[in-house]
């Protein structure tokens, strides 16, 4: 009977709501947002060279890809909630390996924080298709883009000056936001999802999925879109640094202009209301279409540093177009019964990139300076917009059938 006296929302865990994944999605850019400046540079600066930092990105991109596809196979045997602790602890470790570690034990930092980002990121995604519905994916993602804004504004540059003032400072700030992360992730009690029934029958096959992947275009399209998008910020975040340090613009340039770029997450709602206006197919086009060119223009303008990070830094601009919409597709396309299956698979995009960047790079750096890295940048996006031209030209648009649009836009539509 004393039972009956005890709160509700200490008996049963409350409701998820997009508040809860954005401020999960905000802390721990607060986390990657402190390093992924200071990062690359600290690597460059132990290894010597773009062509090592380019082995160590790589490395750390294959260790992350294969730890990426088997999480959900490893949420069979650890409830969700622990694998997304596991991702915290493995930020932490990562942390403290980058923060003290010399030479190549850097390496294995970065491969630390890499699982770590997939770990959190599949179980995040997971929640949120377990407790979003369909039509609020958009809006959700929004809403953790504007929570993410802020860190990735400031977070940047930040971490640059926290290197200027003790090198292993930004790991130092970043391991607190990671205890913040896993701290606030068990005050919020998300449990384990909607899908925490034991299986009765053994573990599928942890790749079995990707097969199922193979076979809906859709999420094709959706999982390049996403990755050649992560390639264009892995060029943006890495080599413009390193580019800006050979051209003699100092170690600030690259943290002072992504801090800019990332400044414009604040208007991602903005950005995705224009979008739905739009239409999913035509932002995307448009998106990839004006990267490609800014990173051509980058490229050519080499002579002149400065005119390489404006050129980049509007590059950025259609990168964070590309946060807010480039995803809708993979997203709107998930069936229910694989919603932690085909995350894994959507998760593996920066790993993937990771691997792609890096080896690309340092295949560019073998025959061209490392503008040439730029000309390859907008190549694959230039692919993007092809293969964008053959999505739905209504995906994402209010459909008539379902009473999205007034009346007299459903008659027309009708005719």
């Amino acid at each position: 009977m004393a039972t009956k006296y005890i709160p509700i929302f200490l008996k049963h865990s409350p409701t998820p709501r997009m508040q809860n994944f954005a401020l999960l999605a905000g802390i721990e850019a607060s986390v990657r947002g402190t390093l992924i400046t200071a990062m690359p540079l600290t690597i460059y600066d132990a290894l010597g060279s773009a062509e090592a930092t380019s082995s160590a990105y790589f490395a750390a991109g294959l260790v992350s890809l294969i730890w990426g596809l088997f999480v959900p196979w490893g949420t069979r045997f650890i409830p969700r909630r622990w694998m997304y602790t596991l991702g915290c602890c493995l930020y932490l470790a990562g942390l403290a390996l980058g923060g003290f570690g010399q030479g190549w034990v850097l390496a294995v930092a970065l491969c630390f924080l890499a699982m770590a980002t997939a770990a959190t990121f599949v179980c995040l995604k997971a929640y949120i298709l377990d407790d979003i519905d369909r039509a609020n994916l958009g809006c959700s993602r929004s809403r953790q883009m504007v929570f993410a804004a802020g860190p990735w504004a400031i977070g940047p540059v930040f971490g640059v000056w926290l290197r200027s003032v003790w090198a292993p400072l930004p790991f130092v700030v970043a391991g607190a936001f990671a205890l913040t992360l896993l701290i606030v992730f068990w005050v919020l009690r998300l449990g384990n999802g909607k899908q925490i029934a034991r299986a009765k029958g053994p573990a599928a096959n942890p790749l079995a999925f990707v097969g199922r992947f193979l076979h809906q275009p859709r999420l094709i399209a959706g999982w390049l879109f996403a990755v050649i998008r992560s390639c264009g910020w892995w060029v943006y975040v890495v080599y413009l640094p390193i580019f800006c340090v050979e051209a003699g613009l100092g170690d600030k340039g690259g943290g002072t202009a992504l801090s800019a770029a990332n400044s414009l997450l604040f208007i991602s709602p903005l950005i995705l209301r224009a979008a739905r206006r739009a239409g999913v197919r035509a932002s995307v086009r448009t998106a990839f279409a004006a990267c490609a060119t800014a990173f051509l223009v980058a490229a050519l303008v080499s002579h002149w540093p400065w005119g390489s990070v404006i050129a980049c830094m509007a590059a950025s601009v259609l990168l964070v177009t590309l946060d807010v919409v480039g995803g809708l597709p993979f997203l709107m396309a998930v069936k229910p019964s694989e919603r932690t299956e085909m995350s894994a698979v959507y998760s593996s995009f920066r790993d993937v990139s990771g691997i792609l960047t890096p080896g690309a790079a340092w295949l560019v750096l073998l025959v061209a300076p490392l503008p040439g890295i730029f000309v390859a940048a907008s190549a694959a996006m230039a692919g993007c917009w092809w293969i964008a031209g053959h999505l739905h030209p209504r995906l994402g648009t209010p459909r008539p059938s379902r009473g999205g649009l007034p009346a007299a836009q459903r008659a027309q539509a009708a005719h």
